[in-house]
């Protein structure tokens, strides 16, 4: 199986998954919490068929990747980006990312530039950041560590919450999503590492207001009107005054998961985009 070796934690080095298929134009994608490259799987298919080159990668502590318990932020998970990208020697690259991908899409570029890549997309952005800010907006401290103590308290309860509000289940079980696909998304999160997991909450408050402003690609926001993980006012409706020249696309309706809801939506929007 493709690794990309990193860092060593206690004398073994951190190993970070990936898969890469096609032959066409690179196409990145950096999976939200608490998957794996495979839950890319809706965009996967149609990308390879469209003739593209489909890289999915997943991110240290989950899915086939390395457990770590030594504490992380997004420099280093940027900088893992960074390390498959020259792993692989790829240029052309569009990187794209869903949820906690998206912050990583961010700061990728604001540590690393813009020079291996084309252009980049954010399926439901973390915005300019998810902490309460004087602006109001955001979430306060008293929420992340909700977040924690519940994934210290059980961890596989959280998980399985999470991916009810992930895809607004009483919405959308049964009509946009099965109930054997939220089988399969708890399952991957219960799999993951509990340090990894715990280390990516503290990463989300992060800010990312000076990263945004150097992304100087063509850049593609897609984000539903019904998400309950990050609203929409949260994420990308504040994108704009960052990055004046992002297209936004607001997906009536959608939850947090709207590349599993919504394809119909995402899949065209994503496709025409490459296609520029």
């Amino acid at each position: 199986m493709p690794y990309v070796t990193r860092s060593a934690e206690n004398g073994a080095p951190i190993e970070l998954y990936y898969e890469d298929f096609g032959t066409g134009r690179p196409v990145v994608l950096l999976q939200g919490y608490p998957l794996d490259g495979a839950a890319w799987e809706p965009q996967t298919l149609p990308l390879l068929e469209a003739g593209y080159r489909v890289i999915t990668i997943d991110r240290r502590g989950f899915g086939r990747s390395s457990r770590v318990a030594t504490p992380f932020g997004y420099d280093e998970l940027a900088d893992d980006v960074d390390a498959l990208i020259q792993h692989l020697h790829l240029s052309d690259v569009t990187l794209v990312g869903f949820s906690m991908g998206t912050a990583e899409v961010a700061r990728y570029i604001g540590r690393h530039g813009s020079g291996a890549l084309r252009s980049a997309v954010m399926l439901a952005p973390f915005g300019p950041g998810l902490s309460l800010g004087s602006d109001g907006v955001g979430f306060p401290d008293a929420v992340f560590t909700g977040i924690q103590d519940a994934i210290r308290a059980d961890r596989h309860q959280y998980v399985e919450n999470y991916f009810l509000q992930h895809y607004v289940a009483e919405q959308n079980l049964g009509t946009r999503v099965s109930a054997a696909t939220i089988r399969a998304n708890v399952a991957v999160g219960a799999a993951a590492g509990a340090s990894a997991m715990l280390h990516c909450v503290t990463a989300w408050k992060e800010d990312f207001r000076a990263d945004l402003p150097k992304i100087d690609v063509p850049l593609l926001v897609m984000q539903g009107t019904e998400d309950r993980n990050i609203p929409i006012d949260v994420g990308a409706r504040r994108i704009p005054s960052y990055v004046p020249s992002a297209t936004i696309i607001e997906v009536e309706g959608g939850p947090h998961g709207i590349g599993v809801t919504h394809p119909e939506v995402v899949n065209p929007a994503l496709l025409e985009f490459l296609a520029t």
